[in-house]
């Protein structure tokens, strides 16, 4: 076994192991706080065992228990992400192999990292309030006290009190409702989750809810403003399950429900069990963003039933899934399509490293994250670095077919469990006995623990995105003089990802002139898109060229949505327009408070503001 311990988390798991949390939540949307009970079952792993830590972030702590007696606790001090450390001095002596359950009493406060309150006004109803988590990286601490690292996995069950007009939905299996025996305008929703699961992925979502069956396993929550048009965009939902199920082997949650947040929800997805959480910017109309729901589909094998032991492997989760994803669209789509959407992967990735710069130890593929807080680490390279290893392996060891062969073993293997970098290299090794001379001749150092890009640069099959690199070429190229040669005939044959990389690729290039984008806008008409993906590119390109004009649309798309993939570098690219610097600033300051934490967080660092923490 690894070592027993995680940077990122304070309680120590050499000693115990929870096995089940029993949540009991009262949602205070008045106060913005939940006033909680959690019963952790204990397992003791040593001998004269009289005490435990669990991590807590801003919890205001009334009591504990330990089997029922009343126990000594003592908060640590605050650290400045990993929040506080809550000793637990147990009144017995336990030994190797005991059970105990700790029963913490506490209150969240108003500006717990993991829960965002929405009043009615942000949202799409705007009759009530909204409530939702996000607990990935190590923001559980701030809503649960538990040991919050990914290396433990366990069951929860939960009743959660709301007002009756609200519905409540869980990372678990919904288990019914009644009316709240102590408040007859509440009413208490109950779930369970009975597959081990790391501290994470408890998500809650409380809201005016409506839902949709979109499959045999499958519906999507939303407000009722977005739900139809949710059903629409995720009717392949049963079809990527069963192509999933294919390549990965059956899937154990039970049910795969779909839930679009608010604007404001700060990524594009999030694999929380039984009911994956998606931006509404995937609601363009024309069913292109369904990599997203790809994406999330596959952690419900990379990430979820198998998982990083601490965030430095985060890899392990990222690379692994989106190679999965890759799969499934291969699947559903040709080679051509995954080969294209791997070069988009490469791009993103170098635009990653060039942000943190190619000595940044944190685009090592297994950074070090001592006193790092794992969401200043954030970014396409356990992704996209990690899908590349993946890919060369896969040439290696003999195609795509020979190397998934490969992930499903693996994901059988460690299957329920937590894993790092070597056992997953060890059982690369292994399963490929006969080929190690082979694995011997790979840079793993050079892969695993040195920045920037990796060593090796997969030539991948440029069919699809070929129309893509002439269109880009042609603008980069073409005088003033000749603007009038481009028509929109150019880009009636690309399909809507063919657009984005195009797109993608004049941002890489140096900008192009005020002219040539206008001209763009007048062939193109790029303005009236509304798919979030070519918008973004769109208008980053327009602002990198000074176009004036785009920058309150800029400013527009990075605050009427809070997607920190489009919202951070539209608000970077406005600031460093420096006529429009301080307008950026302004904007932030004026939006601010309706931001997700997290995101506010980051944009406040990336534009130089006094990010005045936990605001």
């Amino acid at each position: 076994m690894a070592s027993a311990t995680d940077p990122c988390s304070f309680s120590s798991f050499s000693k115990c192991v929870t096995k089940h949390l029993n949540l009991t939540y009262h949602v205070d949307f008045d106060s913005h706080v939940i006033k909680a009970k959690v019963a952790l079952t204990v397992e003791v792993l040593v001998d004269n065992f009289t005490s435990l830590t669990l991590d807590t972030k801003d919890l205001k702590v009334s009591k504990v228990t330990a089997n029922g007696q009343a126990a000594k606790f003592t908060l640590g001090p605050k650290h400045s992400f990993m929040g506080t450390p809550l000793e637990i001095t147990l009144p017995f002596d336990l030994s190797r192999g005991q059970h105990v359950i700790v029963e913490v009493t506490y209150e969240t406060a108003p500006s717990a990292s993991a829960l965002q309150w929405l009043t009615p006004e942000q949202t799409a109803g705007k009759k009530h309030p909204y409530l939702f988590s996000q607990c990935q990286a190590t923001h559980c601490r701030s809503m649960v006290p538990c040991q919050d690292t990914p290396a433990m996995k366990h069951t929860y069950y939960a009743q959660v009190s709301v007002p009756k007009e609200l519905v409540a939905v869980m990372s678990a299996v919904r288990d019914g409702q009644e009316p709240d025996p102590q408040d007859s305008s509440r009413v208490i929703y109950r779930f369970r989750q009975p597959v081990p699961m790391p501290s994470y992925l408890i998500a809650i979502v409380v809201g005016a809810l409506e839902s949709r069956e979109i499959g045999p396993r499958s519906r999507v929550w939303s407000e009722k403003e977005f739900v139809d048009k949710a059903a629409f965009e995720f009717s392949e939902t049963e079809t990527m399950l069963k192509t999933a199920e294919d390549l990965a082997g059956p899937y154990v949650w039970g049910q795969y429900d779909i839930l679009v947040l608010p604007p404001s929800f700060p990524y594009g997805g999030m694999e929380n069990p039984c009911l994956t959480f998606a931006t509404p910017t995937l609601l363009a109309g024309d069913r292109s963003l369904s990599n997203v729901i790809a994406h999330e589909i596959s952690h419900s094998w990379t990430g979820n039933l198998v998982t990083n032991k601490t965030w430095e492997h985060f890899w392990l989760n990222e690379g692994h899934t989106v190679y999965l994803e890759r799969m499934i669209g291969r699947s559903m789509e040709s080679e051509q399509f995954r080969q294209f959407k791997a070069m988009g992967g490469w791009k993103d990735l170098q635009e990653s490293v060039n942000t943190f710069g190619a000595n940044n130890p944190l685009t090592n593929l297994v950074p070090n994250l001592n006193e790092v807080d794992p969401d200043d680490a954030f970014s396409s390279v356990p992704y996209e670095k990690g899908f590349a290893l993946l890919y060369h392996l896969e040439e290696l060891m003999g195609g795509p077919e020979v190397f998934m062969g490969f992930v499903k073993s693996y994901i059988q293997m460690f299957a329920y469990s937590s894993v790092t970098t070597e056992e997953w290299k060890k059982y690369l090794f292994t399963y490929f006995k006969n080929k190690v001379d082979i694995l011997n001749k790979v840079d793993w150092n050079a892969w695993m623990h040195t920045p920037g890009m990796p060593p090796v640069k997969p030539q991948y099959d440029t069919t699809m995105a070929d129309a893509c690199i002439a269109l880009c070429k042609r603008w980069v190229k073409t005088k003033e003089g000749d603007l009038g040669n481009f028509s929109e005939v150019d880009v009636k044959t690309l399909s809507t990802h063919q657009l984005i990389e195009f797109l993608s690729l004049l941002l890489q290039e140096e900008p192009l002139p005020l002219s040539h984008v206008k001209k763009m806008q007048e062939v193109y008409r790029l303005n009236a898109f509304n798919n979030a993906e070519i918008r973004f590119r769109w208008l980053r390109l327009c602002v990198k060229s000074k176009w004036e004009d785009a920058v309150p649309m800029a400013l527009k798309m990075a605050t009427e949505q809070g997607r920190m993939k489009f919202t951070r570098p539209l608000f970077k690219e406005v600031y460093n327009f420096d006529k429009y610097r301080e307008e950026a600033v302004r904007v932030f300051i004026a939006h601010r408070a309706a931001m997700h934490p997290v995101t506010s967080n980051l944009v406040a660092k990336d534009l130089k503001v006094d990010t005045g923490k936990s605001t």
